[in-house]
Parts: C-alpha cells; structure tokens; sequence
C-alpha cells in the first residue's frame, strides 16, 4: 500500500492519497474533506473532530483546540503561555511541560502529544476508509518555522498513532508537491509564492523551482490573523444585531459568544460559494432563538480591514526577497479561508501586472551528423523551458575547422523544422595528438 500525506494543522487537518495521476484529500465519515482538530474528553471516551467542536459549548473545560500550538514546547515558553490564556481547558506545568487538566467524575492530566495521537489516529482511520485497506505509512507535513523538538513531538505523536513516518516535509513544498509544480520541467527556473490562511496564521513563502528541486527563499509568519478573525468579525456583527433585535447585550456572555462563533463559522463557508447565508442559533440567551441572514457584501465589509491586512505580507515579502510581482511565476493558495472570494480577487489583483513567462512551446533541438554520416537531432531546449535559457553542448569533429555551421530546428507534428542557422568563423580548437 502506497504511503499517505497528513496534514496536521492548528485548527483543522485532512488526509490525502496520490490516485489518478493527483493528490486528492479524502472525506471523513462525516462527508468533510477536512476534520477539526478538536479532542473532547469524557468520563468514558474521547471523541475527536466535528462532534467534539459543536459539544464544545456544554464541554468546554475538557476540550482541547490548537493542540499544535503547544506541541513539543516547554510551558514556560511565551507561545503557551499565550495558549494557556486562551484556552478553556486548564494548562498546568508538570515537570516544566504543559499538560491539560480534565476534570470529571476523576481528574486526569494529558500531554499534548496524547491530545495530537487521538487527531492522528483519526486521519488514520479516515485513509483506510477511503482506501479499504491498512494504512501504515505516512508524509507529514509541518510549518516551516518549526523547530527540532516540535518535529520531533509530532513524529513521536504519529508513530504512537500508528503511523510510520517516511518523512516530514515543509507545508510551502507539500503544496507544490499537491499541485506537481516543478515536476514536468527538468530545467529552468521559476519561482513559486505560496499563501496559506489557516485557522489561526498566516504565512506566505516564495521559492525558487529548478528542475524539480525547491528552493526557500524568504517566508514571512502572522500568528495574529488568520480565519478565526473573520469569524470573529462575523460572530461581533451578529452579536449587535442580536442586541439591536432583542435589547439583549451578549458580547461578555462566554457560552453564548461560542455559539455565535460557531454559527459564524458555518455562515463565512457558506459565503464562499452563495450570495448570502442564513445564521441561525438555538436558545442563543434567556431562551430566545436568533435567526439572521448576512449576505457577502455585508461580510466583505465587516472584514474590509481584516482583508488590506491578509494582502500586505505578500508585499513585504516580496520586497524583502527582493522581487517584484512580475517575478512571480505561479501562486498557490492554501487553508480554509483561501477560498473566500473577495480575498482572492484582491490576490489576483496584486498579481494583475504579471506578464506571461515565455517559454519554449515545443522541444529545441540542434542538428548533427555521427560518426556514420546520419543525421541526428539533440534536445537542446525541453518544451516548456523558460526563455532565456542558457545550455552547454559539447560538439565533436576533426582538427583544425576553420569554421562551424550550427542549425537549429523545433519539433513540428511531421518533422523538425528549421528555426535558424549559426555560422561560426576563426574557431579556436583544441585536439590532442595519437
């Protein structure tokens, strides 16, 4: 059985397979091509993923979101301490490393490498479903910026869940990988900018491709934007209309906030693809329902800011590496909020001035004559090589050639075709003597 790629996020991950030709990330049991990475502890079971996230609203304390955000640090280290503030269920310091309290009918302390085992396991159970057959080895991916100890709690994680490990691989380089950019073209170079909106980052990273090897150069992290603060911006707008409707104030309401988000969420997915979307909320407070449609003019304006600011990294990285938009070759769009529409026509609009790299449209070849008197043609220039181009050919033939004739042909659908014809005069030539 061939090997499966793993995507472990902050707030999501998803399982692919290489079928036909492609990368293709399968569905879980509940139909969703990505699975929350949220573990929720009971008395008796564990349960992970989409009902673990909605039961989150009655189970907060013993649920446990971003995970990846403590993975493989000390507590005392500044990112979780700001997870520790953040987070509904407890983060206690035990041996100097972080573990989550859950509390119950008995109370219980869990590593976050437990926490990331249970995520794992699921993308293992959702890989055999899909693939009807054992699935033991596996392709991680993980952020660029992660440092050794991390890299080495998420494979101590998955091997716990099952997994063998083939290899971890950078998040920017599993996305061209997906897409096998960089793999039909043996030479030449080009560059590539990745942009990935997660749930609670952005990062965008420029590389370089030759001849299907990637090369990073400059990427650029922002831990404070990413779809949450869409969803956010959404759940603050419902929340006034709520008040606004029902003189009710639940903006300092803990459990009802949650359920705003929640419904946030479902709505700014929904706007992805349709015009408007209707949120709906049960027993939002006191008892009353709330029920209100957000159309995606409305949603683009509310997050108008949010949007000027998931744009302006691309430009800071660019400069930083010293290119310019029309450097940029192709770009790939990665994470769940990527796909809102209108941050995508800003993207696109940033990239407006990109012209079109010429490339060969069909094999350059060089005609020559062997040692038996046949012609030959050789394959100067691949199809699809980046013009300019510069190459190296060794040509063979007796001394003392007071000149050189060099023609150059294109593949056609009959025959190569003459393109041009290099006539080299004084040749200096270099020959040993039997």
């Amino acid at each position: 059985m061939a090997a499966i790629g793993v995507h472990f996020g902050y707030t999501c991950a998803c399982v692919a397979i290489f079928k036909d030709g492609r990368a293709e990330v399968v569905a879980n049991d509940a139909g969703d091509r990505v699975t929350p990475a949220v573990v929720a502890y009971r008395d008796t079971e564990q349960i992970v993923g989409i009902a673990a996230k909605h039961g989150r609203v009655r189970n907060a304390a013993n649920t446990v979101v971003k995970v990846k955000q403590v993975l493989g640090r000390s507590f005392k280290d500044p990112e979780v301490q700001k997870h520790k503030a953040e987070s509904k269920c407890p983060l206690i310091n035990k041996g100097e490393q972080p573990f989550y309290e859950m509390t119950g009918e008995t109370s219980r302390h869990v590593a976050p490498q437990d926490i990331a085992r249970l995520i794992l396991h699921k993308m293992k159970e959702t890989a055999q479903s899909a693939l009807g057959a054992v699935v033991t080895e596996a392709v991680i991916t993980v952020p660029f910026e992660f440092a050794h100890a991390q890299k080495v709690a998420l494979r101590e994680a998955a091997e716990a869940a099952g997994f063998r490990v083939l290899r971890l691989i950078h998040e920017p380089a599993a996305a061209l990988l997906a897409y096998g950019i960089g793999q039909d073209c043996p030479s030449g170079k080009s560059h590539v900018l990745v942009y990935k909106l997660g749930g609670t980052s952005l990062s965008v990273t420029v590389l370089q491709v030759n001849g299907g090897m990637f090369r990073v150069l400059n990427t650029h992290t922002d831990h404070s934007i990413g779809g949450e603060s869409f969803t956010a911006a959404l759940a603050q707008h419902l929340a006034a209309e709520f008040k606004r409707s029902f003189k009710q104030d639940v903006s300092g309401n803990a459990r009802a906030m949650l359920k705003l988000m929640n419904g946030a969420d479902m709505a700014k997915h929904s706007l992805s693809t349709l015009g408007s979307a209707n949120c709906f909320v049960d027993s939002l407070h006191d008892g009353m329902d709330f029920d209100c449609n957000v159309s995606r003019a409305r949603f683009e304006l509310l997050c108008s800011s949010l949007f000027n600011k998931s744009v302006q990294p691309i430009k800071i990285l660019l400069e930083m590496t010293g290119l310019t938009t029309s450097d940029i070759n192709q770009v790939v769009l990665c994470g769940g909020s990527a796909r809102i529409p209108r941050l995508q026509q800003m993207i696109k609009d940033l990239f407006a001035d990109s012209v079109t790299v010429e490339a060969c449209a069909s094999d350059i070849l060089l005609r020559e004559v062997d040692e038996s008197g046949a012609v030959v043609f050789s394959v100067l220039l691949p199809s699809g090589t980046p013009l300019p181009a510069r190459r190296h050919h060794i040509l063979s033939g007796p001394g003392h050639l007071p000149s050189l004739c060099l023609e150059l042909y294109h593949k056609s659908t009959q025959q190569p075709e003459r393109l041009a014809k290099v006539q080299l005069l004084h040749l200096i030539t270099h020959y040993k003597e039997s």
